[in-house]
């Protein structure tokens, strides 16, 4: 596929042991209930092993609005509608042990229907699920309304806003992280007081059907939190069902338009998180032997099925020689291969299709004159939608593989002469989710970071997805924040309750 270099990814040996899997029958929740689907089956397919693993009977349209009437009877009436702000964090920390304690099965899971590599899918797809629920736990105790106090014009009169759950959400999640995008959603949605309908992706469903059955043995209230599977038919019955009050979505920016649209009936409103072109600074001086394994590895994670990924990396022209030839270093380690051997760290892309998609963004760059610098090509593993990582070179910022998300483990590499020159091109793209600093001076770096377009700025490695701080971006990146206190005041209305007074 194009100029590729004389070098081989390591490929994993396949672990995986052959025949199905077989998976239980699991089983929607609505109204309170594990119910089985009337819709028709969905098979759910390792792309690992290309071999249905699980067959999911979906809901029909009624069993969709049937989960919507639920979740709004649980609004109106009944325990949650009385419930404390204490009842609702004991109830978000039920559901973070009873992930706890399935954590195994999750994360096999996960593996399953993701490919997520098992090196990482334990601590990424599971383990931080379960701290971001007991951060919205906390954070349901928290008292939100404020005190204005006196005023008097033109009479006298005190004043306090309070905050107000806006009521029935629709939660739909992505295929990449499918625990954790759903979590971001419900945690802060239940801490709000709201109630929910979640809907995964079809392509994974298995996890959150785990969820459900842990929702059910945590004593979940009837109808609070109520869980459909359905190809795209389903989930526009539920979004565009007069009784959601909100439309909380993880996906593209093609779906994520459509779902804007069927919220705007009704003036409904929405949290969107619709991906990322993430670019990545290597300011002059950066200590590359220190960054760029680390930095190839971060756009490789979940097989580059990350909204975050660096896919631009931007290096001072003075360090790009080096910088090419540490990256062929660092792809000599970068392993591909079956999700379930832990030296894996690409594993396959979610559908043939996906693939197919992905080598043609490279395709199409070689054609045009880019440069196949590390990687390429497919891993000769045998079934299985793999890709090997590739960086991509000789190529412009206005590019289509330099603008539009990808998604897989693929990332373009630009060189720049000046700091300036770096930033105007890291802000040259409609996203604007995540950006990546790094330098020799942490300070310095620091001061750059503002004149960033982007939800979060990673400088020199930063840290990790925490509990407490917002995820979202500027421009087709989305609308609103999920996680910490930003995310659940996606899920609360301010009330302004004013009194007359002496």
């Amino acid at each position: 596929m194009g100029e590729e270099r004389s070098q081989t990814t390591t490929v994993g040996t396949i672990l995986t042991p052959p025949g199905t899997e077989v998976w239980p029958n699991l089983s929607l929740l609505i109204g309170g209930e594990l119910t089985e689907g009337r819709g028709d089956s969905i098979d759910v397919i390792d792309p690992a092993t290309e071999r249905v693993v699980a067959s999911v009977a979906a809901a029909d349209r009624t069993q969709a609005d049937r989960a919507v009437t639920s979740a709004r009877e649980a609004f109106e009436s009944g325990p949650w509608a009385s419930a404390s702000a204490a009842d609702r964090s004991a109830l978000i920390n039920r559901i973070a042990d009873g992930i706890e304690k399935r954590r195994d099965e999750f994360v096999n899971a996960i593996v399953t229907e993701v490919g997520a590599p098992i090196s990482a899918a334990g601590a990424l797809q599971v383990d931080w699920p379960i701290k971001h629920l007991r951060e919205y736990a906390q954070a349901a105790l928290d008292e939100r309304s404020q005190d204005l106090g006196r005023h008097t014009d033109p009479i006298p009169s005190s004043s306090i806003v309070a905050y107000r759950p806006v009521g029935v959400v629709a939660a739909i999640a992505a295929y990449n992280y499918p625990l954790l995008l759903l979590v971001h959603k419900l945690g802060a949605a239940l801490a709000a007081g709201c109630t929910v309908v979640a809907i995964p992706s079809p392509r994974t469903p298995l996890s959150t059907l785990l969820l459900a059955e842990v929702l059910r043995n945590a004593d979940v209230p009837p109808g609070v939190v109520n869980i459909v599977v359905g190809e795209a038919d389903i989930a526009r019955a539920v979004t565009e069902n007069p009784g959601v009050d909100k439309i909380a979505f993880t996906g593209s920016v093609a779906v994520g338009e459509k779902v804007m649209r069927q919220a705007a009936t009704g003036v409904r409103g929405v949290v969107l998180e619709l991906g990322g072109k993430s670019p990545a600074i290597l300011l002059p001086g950066t200590d590359l032997t220190a960054v760029v394994p680390g930095l190839h590895q971060r756009y490789c994670r979940n097989g580059g099925q990350a909204c975050a990924a660096p896919t631009r990396i931007l290096v001072h022209e003075s360090q790009w020689v080096e910088f090419i030839e540490l990256s062929h270093k660092a792809y000599e380690s970068i392993q591909v291969g079956d999700p379930r051997d832990p030296a894996t760290i690409v594993g396959p892309m979610i559908t043939e299709a996906h693939r197919d998609s992905v080598e043609q963004f490279i395709r199409e760059a070689v054609d045009g004159g880019a440069v196949i610098a590390a990687g390429g090509g497919r891993p000769d593993s045998g079934p299985g939608w793999f890709v090997n990582p590739a960086l991509i070179t000789n190529v412009h910022n206005t590019d289509r593989i330099c603008q539009e998300e990808i998604f897989g483990p693929v990332a373009t590499a630009m060189p720049y002469s000046t700091v300036d020159g770096a930033v105007k091109i890291a802000n040259e793209t409609r996203y604007g989710l995540h950006a990546y600093l790094f330098g020799p001076d942490t300070d310095a770096a620091r001061e750059i970071a503002p004149r960033l377009r982007a939800g979060t700025v990673s400088v020199n490695g930063g840290g990790g997805l925490r509990a407490d701080a917002p995820m979202g971006g500027f421009g087709a990146s989305g609308v609103g924040r999920e996680i910490g206190s930003w995310g659940i005041h996606e899920y609360l209305e301010p009330q302004h309750i004013q009194w007359a007074c002496d």
